[in-house]
């Protein structure tokens, strides 16, 4: 979430200063250096001329550091592929294990991260961010600026000038007419598009020519760098996807057996177990990839993964190690393995449901015409996070993965709010709720005024560290007389897109539940918008959208959607700021979600292998056709 060296120059006009330079200006970190642990993310630093992000630090030899380009150069002009291309496939089969198995492979459909990180193999964005943060050019030819015409002077267009001679993996040209494509896709309402927020300020995209496409704003724009960028701007094929636009849009055949402009296609896909790609004999570099298979697997936990690289040598990459510090420093001894990380890649929290998920209404549970019957109270939530003993779950849990989160928004730095506070107290809980009404029973357990025992369920997927995190949290919450039943719920379902699975986070048939949110961009609209409401039928999770609103929670505020609403259009880089910080604030001090730890992204991969990096605002596996053998 960082636009690199285009923040020096002044993306736009002068007064447009917001951009991903002013967010990212905190977000400065050493370069990667060989430790036996990850290193601890750096203190926010005073804005640099040109925004970095964090850099990835791995235990075993790291990568050089980047070298930063004022304006980064187009991509040499594409030779013919040739199907006995020198160094394409000749390094076999790499295997790589997401223990929350991928269910759908159509990014703008995707719901969990894992969904978004398997269609990252095969569909690519216009623009991406470098290991410095820097935005360099994918699809486009080069980086839209002042100086050469990309960015107009009324700030309300970004024109992309698109590499020339790319086909998709069918053999079929790559135009501006798939970019203009995407865009209609997208925000088709009845598509119910996962990541509408980066392009919910976008009036319209045109084709100038076959290989020009023009981005229009509603108004001038302080985030133009969103739409087509990072892992939630993966460009669609027009002709795979056009009959089945709007409600159509799940019934694709694209959905599941996915290609694209990117180094790989898919050969094979079971839904929550497995995909299986093979090189796309039309990727632009003839000697690319080196790796002419790729197996996914999906399922088991990350401790498991965790062993399968670094102890069994089974795999060559896992994804998102999630896993007790303690653990992880045990299997990391074996030596086969490299650990990395890089901070920032969201915060784990626990979320409220606003409506009553043991209720029924028009044939649906946590409907948005029941209401919570304790949880819409804020002194119960407030109760509820006082209970949480989140610097025991930091130190015990996480270790040097992860440390205490007082916001949802962390990244970019400067846009963490310091209007919040993290306190654990039990008495002032139980004070809380006594003086509310909220009477104990012989049994210690609660009742509302009106008779309801109060229990709640809590749910997240599973995984041995989650399950410590939610007995810590139901001690605390036992303690205040709440009672408290958990749920571990396989990831690979918890996560799922499938509309007819109950047991997913977007339906949200708990009274609580716990994950991480990630960072997609360093424009935090897409994140915020998780509670949005400014259009309940499109923003609210529910039946009739087939439960794709990115409003999980069943919140409505109109004083959230407002400041929202204001930020998305703010040019003055101070009073946006603000407003973000403002949006943070709201729902972290009304308790509608209660963040918990700020998480660091681990992964790791074998020692057979090189390549692998992480960089800000991409998927894991963003440079996959640079992996090769050791």
């Amino acid at each position: 979430m960082t636009i690199g060296r285009l923040g020096r120059r002044g993306f736009l006009a002068g007064g447009l200063a917001i951009g991903a330079g002013a967010l990212l200006a905190a977000c400065a970190a050493p370069a990667p250096t060989a430790t036996p642990v990850p290193a601890k993310p750096a203190a926010p630093a005073a804005p640099p001329a040109a925004p970095v992000a964090p850099a990835p630090t791995a235990t075993s030899a790291p990568a050089p550091a980047p070298t930063a380009t004022s304006a980064p150069a187009a991509a040499p002009a594409p030779t013919k592929p040739a199907a006995a291309a020198v160094g394409r496939g000749s390094a076999g089969t790499l295997k790589v294990l997401y223990w929350q198995g991928p269910t759908i492979l159509n990014p703008a459909l995707a719901v969990g991260t894992k969904d978004v990180h398997a269609a990252r193999l095969v569909t690519e964005p216009l623009l991406n961010y470098d290991e410095a943060g820097n935005l360099v050019p994918v699809l486009a030819a080069e980086v839209p600026s002042r100086q050469n015409g990309g960015l107009s002077e009324d700030g309300k267009s970004v024109t992309y000038k698109l590499k020339r001679d790319v086909k998709w993996a069918d053999g079929k040209p790559f135009t501006a007419d798939d970019v203009v494509f995407t865009f209609k896709f997208i925000t088709n309402k009845e598509t119910a598009a996962t990541n509408i927020g980066g392009y919910l300020e976008v009036e319209d995209v045109v084709a100038v020519d076959a290989n020009t496409a023009r981005v229009m704003f509603k108004a001038p724009s302080p985030a133009w760098y969103v739409p087509f960028v990072g892992e939630s701007g993966q460009v669609l094929p027009k002709h795979a996807l056009e009959a089945y636009q709007g409600a159509k849009a799940r019934e694709a055949p694209f959905n599941a057996k996915s290609f694209g402009t990117g180094p790989y296609m898919v050969d094979n896909f079971k839904s929550g177990d497995s995909v299986v790609y093979v090189a796309n004999p039309n990727y632009r570099d003839p000697a690319k990839p080196a790796f002419g298979r790729v197996e996914m697997k999906g399922g088991g936990d990350a401790v498991s993964a965790a062993r399968a690289v670094f102890q069994t040598g089974e795999y060559d990459f896992a994804w998102n190690l999630q896993v007790e510090w303690q653990v992880l420093e045990e299997l990391m001894k074996a030596g086969r393995g490299t650990l990395l990380t890089l901070p920032g890649i969201g915060v784990e929290a626990v979320h409220f449901n606003m409506t009553d998920p043991h209720k029924e209404v028009d044939g649906e549970k946590s409907s948005l015409k029941s209401k919570h019957p304790f949880l819409t109270d804020i002194k119960v939530r407030q109760a509820l996070s006082l209970a949480i003993d989140r610097d025991t779950m930091a130190k015990q849990l996480y270790g040097e993965t992860g440390v205490v989160a007082l916001n949802v928004l962390t990244t970019p730095p400067k846009l963490s709010s310091k209007g919040t506070k993290y306190t654990l107290d039990l008495a002032a809980a139980n004070k809380l709720l006594d003086d509310a009404g909220y009477k104990k029973g012989a049994d210690g357990i609660r009742t509302t005024p009106s008779g309801t025992r109060m229990k709640i369920v809590f749910a997240t997927s599973i995984n041995s560290l989650r399950q410590k995190e939610q007995a810590l949290i139901k001690d605390g919450w036992q303690k205040i007389g709440i009672d408290t039943e958990l749920k571990a719920v396989d990831a690979t379902v918890f996560f799922a897109s499938d509309p007819g699975k109950p047991d997913t986070i977007n339906h949200f048939q708990w009274d609580a539940m716990m994950f991480t949110s990630t960072f997609g961009s360093p424009w935090p609209a897409g994140y915020m918008k998780s509670w949005y409401s400014g259009d309940v039928a499109r923003d609210v999770a529910q039946k009739s959208n087939q439960w794709a609103g990115t409003n999980r929670v069943r919140w409505i505020n109109e004083e959230f959607n407002k400041a929202f609403d204001a930020a998305q259009k703010e040019l003055d880089g101070e009073k946006s700021v603000a407003l973000w910080h403002k949006l943070n604030d709201i729902v972290v001090n009304q308790y509608i979600s209660i963040p918990l730890i700020d998480r660091k992204r681990v992964d790791a991969y074998s020692k057979r292998i090189k390549g692998p990096k992480l960089v800000p605002f991409d998927s894991d596996p963003w440079n996959m056709e640079d992996w090769s053998l050791a």
